[in-house]
């Protein structure tokens, strides 16, 4: 179908869905809590609708809503949804059923949650067209090897064998996907369906999903907090803010031409291309998301709105209101029209001058980390196997620098983090902290000095806070492990002092972790980390659990305390966005071993590795100008038990055929100089190098193309 008679069929056809004015609210012994106000919402068939916002904005409830799959205190208290022109609140529940998993089919964040761990694979896709059309076990088989080969899974035959615990998370996720297409359905609904994966097999799903909606026809519904994702995959866009949809409209014009506050503040709060921590920093949006029950009157974002004017903002309910000029596109802001969009927030302009690197804080030398493993571990017995974690791992981190360490799960990141915390000890190699050789020595074995100079920061906060003990009893508890004030009155003035280096109230002493948000949570980790004085910090995917606004507060408050102290830090991250943000130098790993490094301009900047080069092809960019290669990596990564021979990324490499007599097949690269301690580990020739291209360029905008400031 050509895309003048496509644009036709979608302007004549009725919507798949219609949401009018919904409102949904749970009741609880406290009373009823609005968790989705006044939402309302159209997609027509062949349409994506992206909703995006914080944690807590309404944006799943929204699809449990439609799904009629909502908790048991949840209840729809206003308005209708209209599927196909029926309205759903006239279904009787046998009808509900009916459509539900058939007509509307819904993708979940976590893949395990929708794949019984007891059955095989072929045995749950098979169920769907047999329950849903009647049809026969051989029809089921042949219909699920076609799905299976749809959605791009090599050898199908042995997937329907497979049990879901021996398929990797990208592999589960694109079953999920098969079962849900498997019904034909007329609308899907997608919640967060790669926030679990790594960056590669995210880039493989989104494809996936794009390429299947053309092909099927499928209607979508996108719900993520990924600005860049939606631009990838969405027609349309629906901004969501404490429970209501705050803008609405094309994805090129609520990009280009925003029109709340809301949605320019997340677009502010990311680091996209031409953002720099020193010359033009991110700018998190101030205070947190209201609580359901103390959302103030009026515009709900207007406490934390720059744009906020007192008598006109909070005189009574605000409506979505249109925007002149662009077609469904609105906005639920009385003052749009008068907003300098190009206006940045007071402070925020402030250019930082550059950290000077000192000497060397840490030193890792040749690196090894093995470990032996018995071929069948869990039952004990056969051949003893190894594991190579890492393999020869040689890099440099001096005093107020932040090298960054990136790679896809299970490329070493995390082992490498824990032999240079002692939770492990190298096989060989040396790591030196301050010139003090440290990798042999397990944490038990170090002294309060070593312990306190390398600290780390988890990606998930809430796992290293005890519930049952205050944040400042916490905090205290580090002072005292590593020796800091003479006494209780010492500690404790330290203690709030640190609290006021995180940007938290001294009352937060008295709170317990589940009294403060993930945000709080993790300001409390990074207290911790620097109450003994680091010298160097391991992150560990610090932000990633976070919402997009608390990202750009926690990366701020990182950057300023090492600023303040001098520390290194080591920043492991699969987000190559923050990355090429935050990060001074880059270390890129696959199967253990380093395959580039350099400075954080020559990583993102050809010559690249061809494993770094699908990296930066696969980064969800949040902007309309970006474009992109597509190199989308095949297969999943080898195991680090059985790596293949000579180039560790040679399986998957798009540049292998260019290297004569299979010599990636045989020979392990060396690691290669290609100027100013840019190092790969690649047989590519300098010929070949020298003919890469950039991975992602800018197109001009439009004259009437507004970016955010």
């Amino acid at each position: 179908m050509n895309e003048a008679v496509k644009l036709t069929t979608v302007a004549s056809a009725q919507p798949i869905i219609e949401i009018e004015n919904l409102s949904i609210s749970f009741f609880t012994k406290s009373g009823a809590i609005p968790a989705v106000m006044d939402f309302s919402c159209t997609v027509m068939p062949g349409e994506s609708m992206g909703i995006v916002g914080e944690s807590g904005c309404g944006k799943s409830t929204v699809s449990l809503g439609i799904m009629r799959d909502l908790p048991g205190l949840g209840r729809i208290v206003g308005g209708r949804i209209k599927f196909q022109g029926r309205d759903m609140g006239d279904m009787s529940e046998a009808e509900l059923r009916a459509i539900r998993g058939h007509k509307i089919a819904m993708v979940y964040q976590e893949p395990m949650a929708s794949l019984n761990p007891a059955l095989k694979i072929g045995e749950q896709l098979m169920e769907v067209p047999i329950l849903h059309e009647k049809v026969s076990k051989q029809e089921a088989n042949r219909r699920s090897l076609e799905m299976l080969n749809a959605v791009r899974l090599p050898d199908p035959e042995r997937i329907m064998r497979s049990y879901p615990h021996q398929l990797s998370g990208g592999q589960q996720q694109r079953i999920v996907i098969a079962m849900a297409l498997l019904s034909k359905p007329a609308l899907l609904l997608l919640d967060e369906p790669t926030t679990a994966l790594d960056v590669t097999v995210e880039a493989g799903i989104i494809e996936l999903v794009k390429d299947l909606g053309k092909r099927f026809g499928t209607s979508m519904i996108f719900v993520s907090h990924n600005l860049g994702l939606i631009l990838e995959t969405c027609d349309r866009i629906t901004v969501m803010y404490s429970g209501e949809a705050v803008e609405t409209g094309t994805v090129s014009d609520v990009f280009d031409r925003m029109r709340h506050p809301y949605t320019q503040g997340l677009f502010r709060s990311i680091p996209l291309p031409g953002a720099d921590k020193n010359s033009r920093p991110i700018v998190a949006i101030p205070g947190q998301l209201p609580l359901p029950h103390e959302r103030p009157r009026g515009c709900n974002f207007g406490p934390r709105c720059q744009h906020f004017v007192r008598g006109r903002c909070d005189a009574g309910e605000i409506p979505m209101i249109p925007v002149e000029g662009h077609e469904g596109h609105y906005s639920r802001c009385v003052r749009f029209n008068e907003i300098d969009w190009a206006a940045l927030p007071e402070g925020a302009d402030k250019a930082r001058e550059p950290v000077k690197p000192g000497s060397p804080v840490l030193k890792v030398n040749s690196l090894k980390k093995h470990y032996e493993v018995a071929a069948n571990s869990i039952l004990g017995g056969g051949r003893m196997r190894t594991i190579r974690a890492n393999e020869n791992v040689t890099f440099v981190a001096k005093q107020s620098e932040t090298v960054a360490i990136v790679g896809e799960s299970g490329c070493g990141k995390s082992t490498l983090a824990k032999v240079l915390l002692g939770l492990e000890t190298a096989s060989s190699g040396t790591v030196k902290l301050c010139e003090k050789e440290i990798q042999s020595t397990g944490i038990e074995a170090r002294d309060v000095e070593t312990v306190s100079s390398i600290q780390m920061v988890f990606q998930n906060p809430f796992d290293t806070l005890n519930p049952s003990h205050t944040v400042g009893s916490q905090i205290v508890r580090t002072l005292e492990k590593f020796k800091v004030g003479k006494n209780r009155a010492e500690r404790r003035q330290k203690m709030l002092e640190l609290l006021d280096l995180v940007k938290l109230p001294r009352a937060f002493e008295k709170r317990k972790p589940r009294q403060l948000s993930g945000g709080q949570k993790q300001r409390i980790g990074i207290a911790r980390a620097f109450a003994g004085g680091a010298k160097l910090v391991v992150a560990d995917e610090p932000v990633s659990a976070l919402d997009v606004s608390v990202q750009a507060a926690v990366t701020e408050l990182l950057m300023d305390i090492q600023r303040k102290n001098q520390t290194t830090m080591l920043f492991i991250s699969h987000d190559l966005s923050v990355v090429r943000y935050i990060a001074d130098r880059v270390v890129v790993m696959y199967l253990g071993h380093i395959v580039e490094q350099g400075t954080t301009d020559q990583i993102f900047s050809p010559p690249y590795h061809p494993y770094t080069e699908a990296l930066l092809s696969a980064i969800p960019i949040a902007d309309t100008s970006a474009v992109k290669k597509r190199i989308v990596l095949e297969g999943d990564i080898p195991s680090a038990m059985s790596p293949p021979p000579g180039c560790p990324f040679q399986t998957r490499c798009r540049w292998k055929k260019l290297v004569p007599e299979n010599r990636c097949d045989r020979e392990l690269p060396p690691l290669r100089d290609l100027g100013n301690n840019h190092r790969s580990l690649c047989w590519l020739s300098d010929e070949q190098l020298a003919r890469q291209e950039p991975v992602v360029s800018f197109a001009s905008h439009s004259a009437d193309a507004e970016k955010p400031a």
